[in-house]
């Protein structure tokens, strides 16, 4: 035995020596293996970094759109379009270029390389749909150099150009999609690795038509829009609720938790607003009407408008029962010590300013709730206003009903009384005012509010660009957003203006890449005011 031992080591020991250059000498990067990892092992991380930097951004977004409030008041300065210098508010750029930037080119590549070209096809999907978040959050961003490993310092692209490059992206994915080659989902391992579509080519592909509209349906403002191209790429995109694209969250640990869960903490301290509670309770002057007053199931409600059956599935209640928003300037200050049984409570449907786990879940804030990133609701409310600025007003029609009808059914998973949610709902579908059954009881602004609710705590770069779009509707002849108001005074350094994108990362851009933010005018206190390309008319 011992005879058997030493021989065996002897071999080990002159094929160690004979070979030991080559042995050691692995790779030729000496920060990491030459080799590509398997697409698969990418994916579902890459995947849970841009929902979570989307809801990381998306709270700080959704104080400019009045999705919520933070309680207190205009001691908050984002509350008032503030937009300081922070990493706090750029978790987005930060995914977009590190958590995903190489790991998603080397997923790609590898997809490429290994014939699973599903996982190619949806890299670039997910590079596209990064890229128009980002640029429609942060305005002007680095896109033709941005993987560039001998560069240090990066030149911004002008938005024109992200949108061009976004496009192109989605037409390669579509094509990488649609190979007969290669492996099929099943062996490729994307079915396991894809937390959105359990690795559905067709849906995956549906959400590149609907990435292709909301591009296309940005420019409104420019002569080069063009509705009817906004209309067929919807029409090729989600074709009901079951095409929706959401991402799932485990919820056992903090790592596998919806951002917006009681386990992570994250919106403790924000609360509804009066406008978002005011779409939903009858008050707002757009979608109400007279002849609901009185109509409500509830007898506690006997003498109150009809409440949209959405109301109890997505907003909170306050401990008397009765549903109220915060307004930016007051936050919960407008109540007193004595008045508390008034104040909403938190997302997490519990006083204070925490959540137990579980929580007596409002919506999808829990910790293993679903999170949306493209809804067939909020694809059908675009192609309603593409149509109607298009004076296509029957087609607008049909669309906008469809995207009621199919937000209604989406919120109504989460609604804590299915019979309470089915009663108001027929008779909220036989108004006249709130779902109109002819062209002529169609308005714009009816459109646009719908879409609000249906995008309502998630879509919030969709919200805020049709908030831009439509310039917050200062100075409106007919405001498209009835009942919206900017605080009143903004904050200082706004100069009066609303906010109108977001600063890059302080971290990675206001330390190490001067030059190429003074070429923007980043530096100046107001950079978040100046109005996104997009917006522009032209």
């Amino acid at each position: 035995m011992k005879k058997i031992l030493y021989t065996c080591l002897m071999i080990a020991g002159t094929l160690t020596f004979s070979g030991c250059d080559e042995y050691l000498d692995v790779n030729t990067n000496p920060n990491g293996p030459d080799a590509l990892l398997q697409p698969e092992l990418f994916l579902p991380q890459i995947q849970s970094e841009l929902a979570v930097a989307i809801q990381w951004d998306g709270r700080f977004t959704g104080f400019y759109t009045q999705n919520w409030a933070y309680t207190s008041g205009q001691s908050y300065s984002l509350n008032l379009h503030s937009n300081p210098l922070s990493d706090s508010y750029a978790q987005l750029w930060r995914a977009i270029y590190w958590s995903m930037g190489y790991n998603l080119s080397d997923m790609i590549e590898s997809g490429l390389k290994n014939e699973k070209y599903d996982f190619a096809g949806v890299g670039y999907i997910l590079r596209a749909y990064g890229w128009q978040m980002l640029t429609d959050y942060h305005g002007p961003v680095i896109v033709t150099e941005a993987f560039d490993s001998d560069k240090r310092v990066f030149n911004y692209d002008d938005e024109a150009t992200v949108y061009a490059e976004i496009q192109r992206l989605l037409a390669l994915g579509i094509e990488q999609l649609e190979r007969t080659d290669g492996l099929s989902p099943a062996d490729s391992g994307l079915r396991e690795a894809d937390l959105i579509y359990n690795g559905d080519r067709d849906k995956w592909k549906k959400f590149a038509y609907g990435l292709l509209a909301i591009n296309a349906h940005r420019l409104t403002n420019k002569s080069s829009y063009n509705a009817d191209e906004v209309i067929g790429y919807v029409d090729k995109a989600l074709s009901g609720n079951q095409d929706d694209a959401s991402i799932r969250f485990e919820g056992t640990v903090s790592a596998n938790t919806n951002f917006f869960g009681p386990l992570r903490g994250n919106i403790g301290y924000y609360r509804q607003t009066k406008f978002m509670v005011g779409l939903l309770d009858g008050t707002n002057p757009e979608l109400t009407d007279p002849s609901l007053i009185g109509t409500d199931p509830l007898e506690e409600n006997s003498e109150a408008h009809l409440k949209d059956p959405r109301i109890t599935a997505m907003m909170a209640p306050s401990p008397d029962g009765q549903y109220r928003g915060i307004s930016p300037i007051d936050g919960i200050n407008e109540w007193s010590a004595a008045e508390a049984d008034l104040v909403p409570k938190n997302f997490w449907n519990e006083v204070g300013y925490k959540g137990t786990t579980p929580s007596p879940q409002i919506y999808f804030f829990n910790n293993d709730a679903r999170f949306p990133l493209m809804t067939y609701a909020q694809l059908q409310f675009i192609k309603s206003e593409a149509a109607f600025l298009s004076n296509k007003k029957d087609v607008a029609l049909m669309a906008y009903q469809e995207g009621v009808k199919s937000h209604m059914e989406f919120a109504k998973q989460f609604a804590p009384d299915a019979g309470l949610f089915e009663a108001r709902k027929a008779v909220y579908l036989e108004s006249e005012e709130l779902f109109p059954s002819t062209t002529s009881e169609l308005t714009l602004s009816k459109i646009m509010l719908q879409k609000y609710i249906a995008t309502w705590g998630w879509g919030f770069f969709e919200t805020w660009s049709d908030m831009r779009r439509y310039h917050y509707d200062i100075d409106a002849a007919e405001p498209v957003y009835a009942g919206f108001e900017l605080p009143d005074p903004l904050y200082l350094s706004n100069n009066g203006n609303p906010a109108y994108r977001a600063r890059p990362r302080y971290n990675s851009e206001y330390m190490w890449n001067k030059d190429a933010l003074e070429v923007l005018g980043a530096y100046e206190e107001d950079y978040h005011t100046y109005e996104t390309w997009f917006s522009k008319p032209e």
